[in-house]
């Protein structure tokens, strides 16, 4: 047994100074199993497509959260209400997102741990329950907007033929037959992601050609940080264009995908290469994201900004469109959603751009769902340690996503769930600061990370975005209670849980801030410190690792 605890704990490391963890050292406790993408070696030191293409497929998993139906929706709206005065919020937020991005798959990538997994072992058990059900909550939220934006397409390629409930079972059933495609090797689900991706990109770039917007109104919108002549609902739309772009379980996911490569941990150049890697593809994958995200913008920016309703029945009374009875005959201004987007494009542009529009929704739908589905694997093995097997993980992350989805879409009408998406972005930019904080308190933490923490400039940056992210959303929280206000009873329980966020978020915070102070600091090594945020944060590395470590029960394992 001493020289199993002498394998384990003196694992070697890049530099025996200051040890960087990796997946043999202590702050493992699960084997990983799954076979891994290997990463070809070259003798140049220089850049390599080759490697860029082994490192390829994460980047572009996590790249479809921001082309679900939720964003999708987004960004038809943004069009609709500022036409396209608000591009350049789209850019920042996905700019700020790959930030974010960015420091999910370093955390991935240097210590073999994906975020839930450093959650489970960083923080005290409340605040880390209720950082999981808060993440469970966005899935939740991300999983309703999927699986009912991929329900609608079904029903607008049918002819109103399959219902959305029936819709959903079919969502469901054909989700999990994609997944059991990695048994035939991860490459090949990867391939069926970027099949996915060409087919949005095909039917969104289809609409953009037909419909023809302004393309020097386009470049204005993106270059110029302001919205002038804006309405109220403008100011709120771009709240919502944050929410939808930047999801909270998308960081989660990220830091789980990069662990299907090979990568050295031992081997600091390793480690370089590959968070290199990793930054540009992910840098390529949001840039294809952020191409289609502006195109819908600019379609609907060009075709339905300041329509009224009784406009658009014109326009589909003219083409004699079955589904033109959607639209009210009144001059209040339209409101949209994928459906009625859908609607508009066939009156407008023939029934043709409405089927493609359906299959890009389709597509976009599809494998925001499989993504989703990844997702709550992680986060629920992570935060609670599960060390089910894949089938069951599976099935019962899928269940606790689409059983309230399902139950929505059988007792609730069509425009009805349509117009559920600001609220389900709304509750997701809620849970922004459970993602954005532990990522950031991580990858700046020495102990954990090594010389790969991050930088002053890394810490000041995505510090700012946090405060921002919560700043909006205690804003949209205190806008959302005065005006919906219904009740003592509901006023009773927003208070509440607004207590419990605020508290929670000066939680993590301050976790945060403990995790970035150096080892002589008294801070760290204060009882009540160690008592009620965690010991872990209070240790250098060499104790942290003999703490989080176990010895294997068997040869297996070992």
């Amino acid at each position: 047994m001493p020289g199993i605890t002498s394998l384990l704990i003196n694992e070697p490391t890049m530099d025996d100074s200051h040890p960087i963890p990796n997946e043999l050292t202590g702050l493992s406790k699960k084997s990983e199993k799954e076979l891994k993408v290997q990463i070809p070696e070259s003798n140049s030191s220089g850049f390599s497509f080759q490697k860029l293409w082994a490192f390829t497929g994460p980047g572009f998993l996590m790249s479809i959260a921001y082309l679900d139906p939720g964003n999708i929706e987004s960004d038809l709206q943004s069009g609709t209400t500022a036409r396209y005065k608000l591009l350049w919020v789209l850019m920042s937020a996905t700019i700020l997102g790959l930030v974010m991005q960015r420091l999910s798959a370093r955390l991935g990538v240097v210590t073999g741990l994906h975020l839930a997994d450093m959650c489970y072992r960083q923080y005290r058990r409340v605040p880390r329950l209720f950082v999981w059900l808060m993440m469970e909550v966005a899935i939740i939220g991300s999983d309703m907007q999927e699986v009912i934006g991929t329900s609608i397409a079904i029903y607008l390629l049918s002819n109103k033929m399959i219902p959305l409930w029936v819709g959903v079972l079919i969502t469901v059933i054909d989700t999990l037959s994609f997944l059991m495609l990695d048994k035939y090797g991860l490459r090949k689900l990867e391939l069926v992601f970027g099949f996915f991706i060409v087919v949005m990109s095909i039917s969104f770039g289809y609409e953009f050609a037909v419909v023809k917007p302004e393309i020097k109104e386009m470049f204005q919108g993106l270059v110029t940080p302001w919205c002038s002549d804006c309405k109220h609902s403008a100011l709120l739309q771009a709240i919502g264009i944050v929410g939808a772009i930047i999801m909270p379980h998308n960081l989660y996911l990220h830091s789980g995908l990069v662990k299907s490569r090979e990568v050295d941990r031992t081997k600091k150049d390793k480690l370089r290469e590959a968070n290199f890697y990793f930054f540009i593809e992910s840098c390529v994958a949001l840039f294809v994201s952020f191409v289609i995200n502006v195109c819908v913008v600019s379609v609907f920016a060009h075709g339905l900004y300041d329509k009224t309703n009784k406009d658009v029945l014109e326009i589909c009374t003219n083409s004699n469109n079955s589904y033109k009875d959607i639209f009210t005959n009144n001059t209040e201004l339209v409101e949209v959603d994928i459906f009625k987007g859908g609607v508009f494009l066939g009156c407008q542009f023939g029934i043709g751009a409405m089927y493609i529009w359906a299959i890009g929704i389709l597509a976009a739908g599809q494998s925001s769902t499989m993504t989703g589905c990844y997702a709550g694997q992680f986060v629920m093995e992570g935060f609670l340690n599960l060390q089910w097997s894949r089938w069951k993980r599976v099935g019962f992350t899928r269940l606790v996503a689409i059983a309230p989805t399902f139950y929505v879409a059988f007792f609730s009408d069509i425009n009805e769930l349509s117009g559920m998406n600001d609220l389900l972005n709304a509750v997701m930019s809620l849970q922004l600061p459970f993602a954005t904080l532990p990522v950031i308190a991580f990858t700046s933490n020495p102990r954990i990370m090594g010389e790969f923490t991050n930088g002053f400039g890394n810490i000041i940056t995505t510090i700012v975005l946090s405060v921002v992210i919560i700043s909006i959303n205690v804003f949209f929280v205190i806008y959302q209670t005065i005006n919906n206000l219904t009740s003592n009873w509901y006023l009773i329980g927003v208070i509440a849980y607004s207590t419990i966020y605020l508290l929670m978020c000066a939680y993590l915070t301050l976790h945060l801030v403990i995790s970035m102070l150096s080892d002589s600091s008294r801070l760290r090594s204060n009882p009540f410190v160690i008592k009620f945020i965690g010991p872990q944060i209070g240790q250098n590395f060499s104790q942290h690792m003999q703490t989080n470590s176990t010895l294997p029960r068997n040869a297996e394992e070992l």
